[in-house]
């Protein structure tokens, strides 16, 4: 028996609030889970600043990965087995890819990869193909392995099924992600009848299709996710910790390049202040070495970060007003500009417009930006159609883009002071604060 088909002696169980059991057979996965590049996603929020607003939200990447692996495992293993759409040598591969869809994310993933410039894909990409314990691992199974492992989480794998599986409009990542993030944030939005899901998955060649009489359980799904969206990723103070957390960041590289003389150098982030940062790098850095340093730069000498990290450390937030990039809209905004700097305010850390956009369900539109491929239903008499020619309610939201923007201020400092008393109100009256 090779390394690929070896089991444990004893299965492992892992107790999950969201799926009662996680079940270890394979040794691979096993063996995958106890490398340092898989343990890292421990010290990763899921949720990233979500827990200054949802007080549960501290889950891990880890938490989700497992998660994610569980859910494919029980499809490949319980509801694909001897279907002859199904490969079963693509087994091993499909349940590698789903435990490290994630390996590659950042500290607080989107803000901190938005500021720098990175893509948490292509790290994910780099710790399986590089010289780390994860490409050790699966190496061992075959020396191809690890590439095919990369090939489907970079989606450019052969077989459209498997990567289907972790990434689609209905896919082990999501399914996991909703039920997980609502019960650690304590909403009734994300709840979805994930049972019915599976039992109605069927393999196809290129996607997984749903038994039409699964498509209401789909339905609920699809809105779930649409609520959870605004109800807790876009929810507008997790908002205003993204935006200070980015401004402290963008301050930080930018004492950096005017040579500021830190109380302790950010040796951590030397290479990505420079833009040429190592794998070796990244992987040293997670959310308790960032949380250090805002720490320590709470007793900077310069002002701005100072109170940045103060405001971030001890969730002292801005505020925010509802913002439409009107004309009438961004002539406020100028002046609002204007008004700041004349109040020895910074607009550039100070001010700031932040826009949230989702799209909850699309179909494929050939030759546009962000193709899709679709949620598909099959009929009993095998004929499949398109999820929004057979639901109303997916229709009714197809295509649909919503869009949020919110303009984000400190209304602390804008308190009359002397000297400033009257620019403070005007900036009060234009944010309509008074």
């Amino acid at each position: 028996m090779g390394y690929s088909e070896e089991k444990m002696y004893e299965e492992k169980v892992f107790k999950d609030p969201v799926h009662r059991y996680i079940h270890i057979k394979d040794r691979v996965i096993w063996d995958l889970i106890g490398t340092k590049e898989f343990q890292r996603l421990r010290r990763i929020r899921q949720l990233g600043t979500t827990f200054l607003v949802f007080h549960g939200a501290e889950h891990s990447r880890l938490n989700h990965s497992l998660g994610v692996y569980e859910i494919v495992r029980r499809i490949v293993d319980d509801v694909f087995d001897g279907r002859p759409e199904w490969d079963k040598e693509e087994r091993l591969l499909s349940l590698c890819a789903a435990l490290l869809h994630d390996l590659g994310h950042g500290p607080f993933s989107h803000s901190f990869e938005k500021v720098f410039d990175l893509d948490h894909e292509q790290f994910t990409q780099q710790i399986i193909l590089g010289d780390t314990e994860i490409h050790e691992v699966l190496a061992k199974v075959d020396p191809g392995f690890p590439k095919k492992v990369a090939d489907v989480i970079a989606k450019t794998y052969r077989n459209k099924l498997v990567v289907s599986l972790i990434s689609s409009q209905i896919d082990a990542d999501r399914m996991d992600y909703l039920q997980r993030d609502a019960y650690f944030t304590g909403v009734s939005y994300g709840h979805f009848d994930m049972e019915r899901i599976l039992r109605v998955m069927r393999p196809k060649e290129d996607q997984v299709v749903i038994k039409h009489s699964g498509m209401h359980a789909v339905e609920d799904y699809i809105m779930s996710r649409y609520q959870m969206y605004w109800q807790v990723y876009f929810h507008p103070v997790t908002r205003s910790a993204e935006v200070i957390l980015t401004k402290i960041l963008h301050r930080a590289k930018h004492l950096s390049e005017k040579s500021y003389t830190f109380k302790l150098p950010p040796i951590h982030f030397y290479s990505l202040f420079e833009g040429k940062i190592s794998l070796d790098d990244y992987l040293k850095l997670d959310e308790s070495v960032m949380l250090y340093y805002f720490q320590l730069w709470q007793e900077e000498s310069d002002p701005i970060l100072s109170d940045l990290c103060t405001r971030f450390v001890n969730r002292k937030l801005f505020k925010y007003v509802e913002f439409h990039p009107s004309n009438e809209q961004m002539s406020k905004l100028l002046e609002l500009n204007k008004l700041f700097h004349k109040a020895g305010i910074d607009p550039e850390y100070y001010l700031v417009v932040d826009s949230s956009s989702d799209l909850p369900y699309d179909f494929y539109r050939p030759g546009e930006e962000e193709e899709r491929l679709p949620i598909h239903l099959m009929k009993n008499n095998g004929e499949i159609r398109e999820l929004s020619r057979e639901s109303e309610i997916v229709d009714s939201i197809s295509g649909k883009r919503r869009t949020d923007h919110k303009l984000y201020f400190p209304a602390d400092i804008l308190e009359n002071d002397t000297g400033r008393r009257k620019i403070k109100k005007q900036i009060r009256q234009l944010l309509d604060l008074d």
